[in-house]
């Protein structure tokens, strides 16, 4: 699937030449765009251990429990002293979307969050950096002089998993370590709904709510991934109102859209996110991936696709039409689109975290894409409207579903490659619906 950015590709004599029209342009803007997230920097850690293991450190096979910092530094220890550890991975749901969009991009993605300030070779901090693209920047993260959040899975000699996980400081991000300069650039803040339901004290939302502050005011969409059912589900009230408030994309899977809308049909739950935000991304497993947004009535594009059938009667007649912020609409006609598993999905799935992340990824890669273009070439058609996205709806649902299954695909949910590019150039002539 090809954007307009920096691409590899075979370049042809005189290399030097430039489009005359487009020279100036050009040179104004050389950095491009790039998507800025905030997240609880952790590592997940998998090891073997056996049932005294488990016993020592009072933990319950088979259940996930929540250690204090001391138990968590002497746990980690053994289990390098021992040389148990199998995998040590980056995680975090923001963390693995922008580096999930800097691989798909191959351009810049800024992360905020801590950091330890001493980080040993080796180590869970080494391996977060380690499995972190290089295009993602974390020059703005926060020191902190203890560790940032681990989650320890357990496996026992039955096969059992133990969850045990400690938060560290990955929740004290200072509202003064967020650059109004960074937001004020990029095409989108990411956010996740665990920055805002912290313990008592902690800094993180205060400092989530002042980037929010900071993307309203230069106009930058604030997207927010919902992160868990459990979350939403104590307060579904609280989080319609903060996405009413505060949101203008929401990513989630049909479990968190049921917990936020009391709706279990995707294709509703999505409907009614409408009264609340821009544009939604609603995972469904098996069923696929849906869509919902604004377009303005009088640009409507029909779909040469079969009209679908759902809660809403054809409700894909105009998926082939690019989504518009709602207060860019004089006449707003919502839009919805939906894609089955992509090949009926993998053989054997092999990682279900982090494919919702993938599918926002391609999301933000899309909507970054249509940034970049419009500053390279501001005088194209495709930006005679304030459109929020460069693709159709329908194209998007294509790029997300096939970036999901790339996830499912592997063992861990950040991608170690771009998706392959026999595949790119069949999707090509899909861009400019």
């Amino acid at each position: 699937m090809k954007f307009p950015g920096k691409r590899k590709s075979k370049h042809y004599f005189p290399v030097n030449a430039r489009d005359p029209l487009l020279q100036a342009s050009q040179q104004e803007q050389e950095e491009g765009s790039w998507v800025v997230g905030i997240d609880q920097t952790l590592v997940d850690i998998e090891a073997k251990v056996d049932d005294d293991f488990l016993q020592r450190y009072g933990l319950s096979a088979g259940h996930s429990l929540v250690i204090d910092d001391a138990t968590a530094e002497a746990l980690y220890n053994e289990l390098m002293r021992e040389q148990l550890i199998s995998h040590q991975f980056a995680g975090g749901t923001i963390g693995n979307t922008l580096h999930n969009y800097s691989v798909l991009a191959d351009d810049r993605s800024v992360l905020l969050g801590v950091m330890c300030n001493n980080i040993q070779i080796g180590g869970y901090a080494y391996r977060y950096l380690c499995n972190t693209s290089s295009r993602m920047d974390l020059n703005f993260l926060q020191g902190v002089d203890g560790a940032i959040g681990r989650c320890f899975t357990l496996i026992g000699e039955q096969g059992e998993r133990t969850f045990a996980i400690s938060p560290g400081l990955m929740n004290q991000l200072q509202a003064a370590s967020i650059p109004e300069e960074v937001i004020a650039g990029a095409s989108a803040l990411v956010l996740t709904s665990y920055l805002v339901r912290c313990q008592p004290g902690e800094p993180m939302p205060e400092a989530t709510l002042r980037a929010i502050e900071f993307a309203k005011k230069h106009n930058v969409p604030v997207v927010l991934t919902l992160g868990t059912k459990y979350v939403i589900q104590d307060n579904p009230q609280f989080w319609r109102d903060f996405l009413l408030e505060h949101v203008s994309i929401v990513a989630m899977n049909e479990e968190e859209a049921f917990a936020l809308t009391g709706e279990a049909d995707p294709l509703l739950a999505s409907n009614m996110a409408l009264d609340w935000v821009d544009l939604v991304l609603c995972t469904a497993g098996p069923t696929g991936l849906y869509m919902a947004g604004f377009t303005e009535e009088a640009f409507k594009r029909k779909t040469n696709h079969p009209l679908l059938p759902g809660a809403i009667a054809e409700f894909n007649q105009f998926e082939f039409s690019r989504a518009m912020r709602h207060q860019d609409c004089q006449q707003p006609l919502r839009i919805f689109s939906h894609i089955a598993p992509y090949m009926g999905g993998p053989e054997k799935i092999m990682n279900t975290n982090g494919a919702g992340d993938g599918a926002l990824a391609a999301l933000l890669h899309d909507i970054t894409a249509n940034n970049f273009h419009r500053q390279k070439v501001p005088n194209s058609s495709k930006h005679a409207r304030e459109y929020l996205t460069y693709s159709s709806l329908a194209q998007v649902c294509k790029y997300a579903n096939r970036v999901s299954y790339q996830v499912l695909n592997q063992h861990s949910p950040r991608l170690t490659r771009g998706l392959p590019e026999r595949e790119d150039s069949l999707e090509e002539s899909y861009w400019d619906r």
